[in-house]
């Protein structure tokens, strides 16, 4: 770049004015959030990712680890669930400040740290410093991005993925203190818990490392040993937290076959990079949704973005450039889904994509890609102005694109949409993407006018507007009150009141159809109808035991139970509800209208008869009007050697306790007897009589038994996580070992 007016101002950009820039874009776009003032409520954010928090912060002040959640789907795995973000840092910023206001900091931390690694990416790839920003800006603020702010987990493991990708580069160039940096960036992100981000970041530093390492640029013997250092030492300082996921993977509903292509990209799905609002609906707490898709509320990337990472694509040489585009377009078709027949195909091929669910999270590699391209295409255009014509055709092309979706939406529009709306949001796009090109115009005279100066921000704010503009707000707020403490249980007033050890309640199969396919427009409304219902999770913010729950993975004996409440509408278990103990159940008339039941159980009974039954037959027994909890219990016939009592036995429960990992009581029985213990069965619990390791079966398909001689003993059940325990040994060592590698040579340089 000869002129040295342009070229002062292309690198205006620094990485701490970016920084501040970009933290008044994130102000400017959540000015109340920020404040205090108001709080994230939306879909997941309200009805999971709050209550999750809020439970690990209660159990962060009891100084406890979160390895058992005994609220949800009658117990269930925490820790292992990875998602749940137990062992990542930077949770401390939610754990230990006011809830309200610091979950909702924690994910618009994260959306400024995601725009600032894209720059420091950018810049080195580039070595430009307002393409970087331009960059930066994109990653931040794009549809997907903003969507996934309702994911404190989500929003997390995206932001390290441009530090992932910069620092892992570097370790296999330059080795050295680089690789062990390099290892514990990838462990944050690792920790973060967004199984799919963490897959798809590997996946593409796989395949830049194999173009260089064909290339041979950089030394072939030194790349093929420091990449997979980093892969090794990232699994090592992460296995702590590797271990149990992949433990309860291994023992949930995921395990063997399964294969979730819901929420697949629509086959039209394409035109929504153009016209966000284009074949989709207002459908609930005022966020637009396309049909058939409902993981993500947009995917939209930004008119401008896509204009120039094209630019990109068609005008460079560069190989990475052309890589980058290869797996755009590859992330794209995988998205489609069970739209083609390559995913489903590739899915047969490797058994891991099990773990995977809604195949339109391949969209994740596009938002990543689309900015860098971007990013290069504004590079290149910055040094060779002439470059400027090759933009117009592909305007126009673009701009035609958007002329022909809204014909197609004018003239074969879905039941439902709104096509004034979808006019209004087509040619606003169109509007960006003439602004776009008479600001890339600019940038490309060669004289050094105030407006050319101006430019590049000018750039960056129309991108900004674009994005926050393109459909209504993804990420609606409300006053923090809605989240306070017990307001259910407190207007509830229920009585008898379900407690941890006493009693639960039940959503019925209609009221939680009812819960998960309505909504109402109001998202604190909604919220607070979700709340009294105590649908998802919300029973976590009152502390108030339930049958059901909503979280990633669950047991399989876990699943195949809720299947077998929750697959009919009109189910109706009397016998099995009073078993799980449930003494408030929704009425049918109105999901947040409970009424109290009489004959639940103890969630501790003894003396049952045993019968031994497979699975399929237990799960039938269990729904027959014969079924008495008191009296009979169903064990697995491979149990049948470890249980001596033949029959029905005369005793009793005299005292029990559950806590948030172990359950006590006393059991005084004539002779040997069986006691059943109405929680989750997981192979991390561990029963103890007197002191004494026994056998903890499996009954009634889905939770626990014990045998207990006869006179009075002392049940002690413990959730022991040996994975996690074998974990921490090894990734204690990798920890100590990066930071030594890091700290002991610029201890030595000072």
């Amino acid at each position: 770049m000869s002129d040295p007016i342009q070229k002062c101002a292309s690198n205006w950009f620094t990485p701490l004015r970016f920084g501040i820039l970009l933290a008044l874009l994130v102000f400017a776009a959540f000015p109340q959030v920020l404040l205090g003032l108001q709080t994230f409520i939306v879909r997941d954010y309200g009805f999971f990712s709050y209550p999750v928090a809020f439970f690990q912060q209660q159990c962060f002040q009891r100084h406890e680890l979160p390895f058992w959640d005994p609220y949800t789907n009658c117990g269930a795995p925490f820790l292992a669930q990875w998602n749940t973000m137990p062992l990542y840092p930077p949770a401390l910023i939610y754990l230990a400040l006011p809830l309200t206001w610091s979950l909702s900091f924690f994910c618009l931390l994260h959306l400024w740290f995601a725009g600032f690694g894209m720059f420091q990416l950018a810049r080195r790839w580039t070595g430009n410093d307002s393409a970087a920003a331009f960059a930066g800006v994109a990653f931040s603020f794009n549809g997907l991005t903003l969507n996934l702010l309702m994911w404190p987990s989500h929003i997390a493991t995206f932001s390290w993925m441009p530090w992932v990708v910069l620092a892992v580069e570097l370790a296999w160039r330059e080795g050295g203190r680089r690789i062990f940096l390099a290892a514990l960036v990838g462990a944050m992100q690792m920790l973060a818990g967004g199984p799919e981000t963490i897959f798809l970041t590997w996946l593409l530093l796989l395949a830049l490392w194999l173009q260089q390492f064909v290339k041979g640029e950089s030394p072939r013997g030194a790349m093929f040993c420091r990449f997979p250092s980093v892969v090794l030492l990232v699994i090592a300082l992460t296995v702590v937290q590797l271990l149990p996921f992949l433990d309860l993977a291994a023992h949930s509903e995921r395990h063997g076959n399964y294969a979730d292509f819901r929420w697949s990209m629509p086959a039209w799905g394409w035109a929504n990079f153009l016209v966000p609002m284009v074949f989709g609906d207002v459908l609930n707490m005022g966020v637009f949704f396309q049909y058939d898709q409902l993981w993500t509320s947009s995917y939209y990337l930004g008119v401008g973005a896509l204009l120039l990472a094209l630019l990109a694509l068609r005008a460079s040489r560069q190989g990475r450039v052309h890589l980058l585009g290869v797996v755009a377009v590859l992330a794209l078709i995988f998205a489609l889904g069970e739209h083609t027949s390559i995913y489903p195909a590739l899915h047969r091929l490797i058994p891991l994509l099990d773990l995977i669910t809604y195949p339109v999270k391949f969209v994740l590699l596009v938002a990543f890609l689309t900015p860098l391209l971007a990013a290069f295409g504004l590079a290149m255009l910055l040094e060779q102005p002439a470059l400027i014509r090759r933009i117009v055709p592909l305007a126009a092309v673009l701009l035609l694109l958007i002329g022909g979706i809204l014909f197609w939406a004018w003239r074969f529009p879905f039941p439902g949409d709104d096509v004034q709306a979808t006019l209004i949001n087509g040619l606003s796009r169109g509007g960006f993407l003439l602004l776009t090109g008479a600001l890339l115009f600019v940038l490309s005279r060669p004289r050094a006018t105030a407006l050319r100066l101006a430019a590049p921000i000018l750039l960056i704010a129309a991108a900004w507007l674009d994005v926050l503009t393109h459909e209504p707000t993804q990420n609606p707020s409300v006053p923090p009150d809605v989240y306070m403490l017990n307001l259910a249980r407190t207007r509830l007033a229920m009585n008898p009141q379900p407690e941890l050890g006493g009693s639960r309640l039940m959503l019925a199969p209609m009221a939680a159809h009812q819960f998960v396919h309505s909504a109402i427009s109001s998202p604190q409304n909604n919220f607070l109808i979700g709340r009294l219902a105590y649908g998802a999770d919300c029973n976590l913010l009152d502390s108030v035991p339930k049958v059901d729950g909503f979280l990633s993975l669950m047991p399989r004996e876990c699943d195949d139970f809720q299947s077998l409440l929750y697959d009919a509408t009109n189910a109706d278990f009397p016998r099995l509800d009073d078993f799980m103990g449930v003494s408030q159940m929704t009425a049918p008339d109105q999901i947040y209208h409970w009424q109290s039941r009489s004959n639940f159980l103890p969630l501790v009974t003894a003396g049952q008869e045993p019968i031994f039954l497979d699975d399929s037959n237990t799960l039938r027994a269990l729904v027959q009007p014969g079924f008495e909890g008191s009296k009979i219990v169903f064990l697995p016939p491979e149990e049948r050697d470890l249980v001596s009592v033949t029959n029905s036995t005369v005793a009793r429960v005299l005292d029990s306790h559950f806590d948030l990992q172990n359950v006590d009581a006393d059991i005084q029985a004539a002779e040997p007897s069986i006691a059943v213990v109405a929680q989750t069965y997981y192979h991390d619990w561990r029963a103890y009589v007197d002191g004494h390791p026994v056998p903890l079966l499996r009954a009634n398909h889905a939770f626990q038994v014990v045998q207990v001689p006869g006179g009075k003993h002392h049940i002690l059940l413990l959730y022991q996580d040996s994975a996690f325990h074998r974990g921490a040994l090894v990734s204690s060592a990798a920890w100590l070992v990066c930071l030594l590698a890091l700290l002991i040579p610029l201890r030595r340089r000072r």
